[in-house]
């Protein structure tokens, strides 16, 4: 477990946490060697010479001062690693998510990566803190103890050292057997969480269609599993704790037996043997912990094993030696894509000249939101290139590329936050005239007039306190405000109402004049002035031209303009 800990920590606090184990380790062999002291102590006490204890007396309250201080530092170097690590891993593990490709974000993540980023780190990096000491002085201490009692008697010593390798043997055999356990109760935990998050972000559908009470009962039934899990982890440990307090208690009784064999011997002075018996008494107490604090560290490895695995997930490569492109024309070349076992794109060629403007239309499921992600390579494809400026993206920098790019999704997210740390962060270092006019520009200065707080006007999480046409507005003028020389949009006013939809129009057209446009929408009446239209069906493009061009042909493309409402057509012509 240390080598994964270390693993997971990386370079940059290996190092600190190799000197705190070093003087954890210290510190408990400096315990275990101070009971060595009580020999002389107790012998001097037996031959009724108490004058002659009072050196040794003297010395071992030394020691245990040595031990107290060792001790306090050991702690504190733990603890102090601990939170820093803590601070520390919460920024790894934070950039490691944000270079992770679109597509590892799948089913099921929200509910992991909620659990790893609040219980799992705190677990995970609380071994240092709380775990690493207690768990080194139960390991070191009674074989230091083991070593002392080898010196003074070579058969009572072996006596104690052959409990190690049965206390070993349970702890193995209760990691198996809670290993399953641990597993089946992580997945409950990552199921109800999903569950959680699911029954609050649905409130709105649920009460709308009266379904709530049957939302409750899955929420009901996540956390039953939780309960379930839970006593089936106990009941796994408590054989390895009663089998661990069995053998020390036999090995305890066997070593006073034997004791007291060799001092009605003769062998043995009545001082070692007494000695013995206490060494014998202060190595129990911490093996009696380890089933304890084994059991919290099988749980601590458990997150660290998953923490591993999210760091060793491979971000998309970058290039050794990034080409910047002069130009932003873009290009597909015989594209393919798979996601969950389904070719999503297949051999997908089509180019846009710089400043021109390609719009892509086709029905759900076609694979249009895909053809925009990996544009702005949210994912690498599996055949093929796609070049921005005639460069493949696979060799332009990740920053380069998103300097590039301005990304207005339908589905708009904001930031806990004002509405003008939102638009900021297109570009953070924008003065308050750029910011100010990327706002008049997306007719967001419309929302902030009549907001209270106008600017600083809290948007809520996830934007929730403005509606769908405001949040747009909000993405618009943050796209403005980036000034990207390439645009992606993908279906912006599929969901307006029409006041919104025309004031997000306007902004769009705004932030599509001069640069390089792909659009994704089934609005055709908006893509009709597009300079190039592609008609995409189950991962193909199957038409391609301009409007007329297409009507002309009466193919696919002609068929979905014929199911528009008459009105609509009537109103788009005029």
């Amino acid at each position: 477990m240390i080598r994964m800990l270390l693993r997971v920590l990386g370079p940059e606090y290996a190092r600190a946490m190799r000197r705190t184990m070093a003087l954890m380790t210290i510190t408990a062999v400096a315990e275990g060697l101070s009971y060595a002291l009580l020999v002389p102590v107790l012998r001097a006490l037996l031959d009724g010479d108490p004058g002659a204890a009072a050196p040794w007396l003297i010395a071992f309250g030394a020691a245990v001062a040595g031990y107290a201080v060792l001790r306090y530092l050991s702690d504190l170097s733990g603890m102090r690693v601990g939170t820093t690590m803590l601070r520390g891993m919460y920024h790894r593990l934070g950039d490691h998510l944000a270079r992770l490709p679109i597509g590892w974000y799948g089913a099921g993540r929200v509910g992991e990566v909620s659990v790893m980023a609040s219980r799992g780190l705190l677990e995970a990096m609380g071994v240092a803190a709380h775990l690493l000491a207690p768990f080194i002085s139960a390991c070191v201490t009674p074989l230091t103890i083991v070593a002392v009692m080898l010196a003074f008697d070579w058969r009572l010593g072996l006596a104690a050292l052959a409990v190690a390798p049965v206390v070993a043997a349970v702890q193995a055999w209760t990691a198996g057997m809670t290993a399953a356990a641990d597993t089946d109760r992580h997945e409950r935990d990552e199921e109800a969480a999903g569950r959680v998050i699911e029954f609050i972000q649905a409130q709105p559908v649920l009460r709308a269609g009266g379904r709530t009470g049957e939302r409750f009962k899955l929420l009901d039934d996540a956390l039953r599993d939780i309960q379930r899990a839970s006593r089936r982890t106990l009941l796994a440990t408590l054989p390895g704790v009663v089998g661990v307090t069995l053998t020390v208690q036999a090995a305890f009784t066997a070593l006073l037996a034997l004791g007291a064999y060799l001092a009605l011997g003769g062998n043995v002075g009545a001082a070692e043997i007494l000695t013995i018996l206490v060494l014998a008494a202060r190595c129990a107490d911490p093996l009696l912990s380890l089933s304890e604090i084994g059991g919290k560290l099988r749980s601590a490895r458990s997150e660290l094993a998953r923490l591993d695995r999210v760091l060793r997930t491979e971000p998309l490569p970058r290039a050794r030696r990034p080409i910047r492109p002069a130009r932003h024309d873009l290009l597909l070349e015989s594209v393919t894509f798979r996601h969950g076992g389904r070719t999503v794109l297949d051999g997908v060629s089509l180019s846009v000249p710089e400043g021109q403007r390609l719009a892509v239309v086709g029905p759900s499921g076609a694979g249009k939101s895909t053809l925009l992600q990996v544009l702005a390579r949210f994912h690498d494809v599996d055949a093929g290139a796609v070049r921005v400026g005639g460069v493949d993206v696979r060799a332009i920098a990740p920053e380069e590329l998103m300097a590039r790019i301005a990304v207005v999704f339908q589905d708009v997210y904001l930031f806990d936050g004002t509405i003008e740390e939102n638009v900021r962060l297109g570009r953070p270092d924008a003065d308050e005239a750029e910011v100010r006019a990327a706002a008049a520009a997306a007719r967001l200065d419309e929302v902030i007039e009549r907001l209270p707080g106008g600017w600083a006007a809290n948007v809520g999480e996830g934007g929730a306190l403005l509606s769908g046409g405001e949040r747009q507005r909000v993405s618009i003028a943050r796209a403005l405000l980036k000034n990207a020389p390439i645009v992606l949009l993908d279906e912006v006013t599929s969901a307006l109402d029409p006041v919104n939809e025309a004031a997000v129009h306007e902004g769009i057209e705004r932030l599509m004049a001069g640069r390089t446009v792909v659009m994704v929408t089934h609005r055709l009446h908006t893509v009709r002035y597009a300079d190039r239209i592609v008609f995409l069906d189950d991962g193909r493009i199957v038409e391609e031209g301009g409007h007329d061009e297409l009507l002309r042909r009466g193919g696919r493309y002609a068929d979905f303009w014929s199911v528009l409402d008459p009105a609509v057509r009537a109103g788009d012509a005029g």
